[in-house]
């Protein structure tokens, strides 16, 4: 008798569904695993014979046959050991086959029977849903995530006995039910009151905050660039429900879902050192995963020390910033992650850090200062809207008591300017659907929002010949005159926005 029970492996971002199909011949008792297993599915032989003993049950005494269906996709991990454990019990004759009838099973086994936390719960039950199964057994740490998905009955199995119980109509599993008091409340770690001056660089950061546009901070040591950074989150708008699964499935994906936290309703912070590697930033690996650039999809990656970073490094993240999204490629074929991520970068103007600054001398020869500096791109540069300078703070505004304007009011100002933007670009008259923000328009989309008046034009005419800029630039220029027009509210972009677009074209680096 042949027992066939569902699961499901992770490919990228997305599900497979994979039927684990179990079976005995005549032989030496034992088992095999066949269907692409990797080294943690062929020890599932052994957890599992161990753990279904534990959990009170005979183990057949054949030789046991183990297919994962399709055999063309790699399967990896140990979530498949509570379906292959199921697979062995039904065929022992302990459970009839229609128990686990349009029922999607994951979790791995520890010996004791225990059922441990799986990876990529999210995806997987996305899949299920969309494979019209009813039912989903989960190990219980994984319930908040999977309940997620609409639709889905969620059994939460704390051990194969449990599960056997449930099953053979001993003892019944309720099902999870979310709860309102299980989502993760928002707060803001860094509030723009805390930075004590630095007014013109709150700006340029509301600005690119209510555009989505990328930002580059150049200053000398302790001028306050990386808090300005990490104030970025507070005044981004609140993710909606959407863009919440969205990153959610990718930190399933990689686990690194925090505990307790079934859904991220924060926009992503990920700080990576500059000594990653180009793998760990854009993902990679023999069966690739998402790299920094896709763990901060829908929020911010900040590249401290800038310059510092390897130039290959660098280089791989320009394909990313256009197309929102990162293609690895792999002998066994392709995979895609989602990588719209906001940049904000941080640099001193020179190796010793003091290049310009008002009061401690700089140490660099000029040649020096021009290497250091020409560490970045052009290119990289180019795609970098919004270039400013983080000057010292006086000790006047240090030592006093007055209080900024706080994130939260900022906030509002950000969201009203996205809202504009949303309507804009849903409207049936647009060009795209896709297009979130101001940053994301393409050519198509600059025309027709992004016209400009005379004095705009002979204004930009100028411009463009002053500054030497390349085409893309100039398109740059013009998404954010659009945010600064409407953070202003302002049907039409003045010439007034489109001079302080201007001013946040790079000054002491090249272009």
């Amino acid at each position: 008798m042949l027992a066939r029970i569902f699961s499901c492996a992770v490919v990228g971002l997305e599900g497979v569904v994979i039927e684990v199909e179990v079976d005995y011949t005549n032989g030496l008792p034992g088992m095999t695993i066949v269907g692409l297993p990797d080294a943690a599915v062929q020890e599932s032989r052994e957890r599992v014979q161990t753990a279904v003993k534990n959990a009170g049950l005979h183990f057949p005494r054949h030789r046991i046959v183990v297919n994962l269906a399709p055999a063309t996709v790699r399967k990896e991990g140990p979530s498949y050991d509570l379906p292959i454990a199921l697979g062995v019990i039904v065929l022992a004759g302990f459970l009839p086959h229609d128990k686990v009838e349009n029922t999607m099973i994951i979790g791995e086994l520890s010996l004791d029977g225990a059922v441990r936390h799986a990876r990529g719960v999210l995806p997987m039950a996305a899949t299920a849903r969309a494979n019209g199964f009813k039912r989903m057994f989960v190990p219980e740490v994984d319930a908040p995530e999977a309940a997620l998905i609409p639709d889905l009955e969620i059994i939460p199995v704390k051990t194969l006995a449990d599960l056997f119980d449930h099953l053979s109509g001993r003892r019944f599993i309720e099902p999870y039910l979310p709860s309102a008091d299980s989502l993760e409340p928002l707060f803001t770690p860094t509030d723009f009151s805390e930075v004590k001056g630095q007014e013109h660089v709150k700006r340029a950061l509301e600005v690119a905050a209510a555009g989505g546009h990328n930002c580059l901070m150049v200053g000398s040591p302790g001028a306050g660039k990386t808090l300005l950074a990490r104030a970025l989150p507070g005044i981004l708008p609140e993710m909606s429900i959407e863009e919440s699964l969205d990153v959610t499935r990718i930190y399933s994906v990689a686990d690194q879902l925090p505990a307790g936290t079934p859904l991220i309703r924060h926009r992503p912070f990920r700080s990576p050192h500059h000594t990653i590697s180009h793998a760990g930033l854009v993902g990679g690996g023999n069966i690739p995963k998402p790299g920094e650039i896709s763990l901060a999809h829908r929020g911010v990656l900040f590249l401290d020390e800038f310059p510092e970073f390897g130039t290959r490094v660098l280089e791989v993240m320009r394909q990313p910033m256009e197309d929102k999204v990162v293609t690895i490629s792999r002998a066994k074929g392709s995979l895609t992650f989602s990588a719209n991520f906001q940049l904000i970068a941080a640099m001193n103007p020179c190796q010793c850090g003091y290049f310009g600054d008002s009061l401690k001398p700089c140490t660099c020869a000029p040649a020096t200062v021009t290497k250091y500096q020409k560490r970045i791109s052009g290119p990289i540069l180019d795609r970098i809207d919004i270039h400013i300078e983080v000057p010292r703070v006086d000790y006047e505004k240090l030592s006093g008591n007055k209080v900024g304007e706080t994130s939260e009011s900022i906030r509002k100002r950000v969201q009203v300017a996205r809202n504009i933007q949303h309507t804009r670009f849903t409207n049936p008259s647009s060009l795209s659907t896709d297009v979130i923000c101001n940053a994301d328009m393409r050519i198509g989309e600059i025309r027709q929002f992004c016209q400009l008046q005379d004095e705009g034009q002979s204004l930009m005419r100028s411009a463009m010949s002053q500054l030497n800029l390349s085409a893309r630039a100039y398109h740059r220029i013009l998404k954010l005159a659009r945010t600064i027009a409407d953070l202003a509210g302002s049907e039409d972009i003045q010439s007034v926005h489109l001079a302080e677009a201007l001013q946040y074209r790079p000054k002491i680096m090249m272009g």
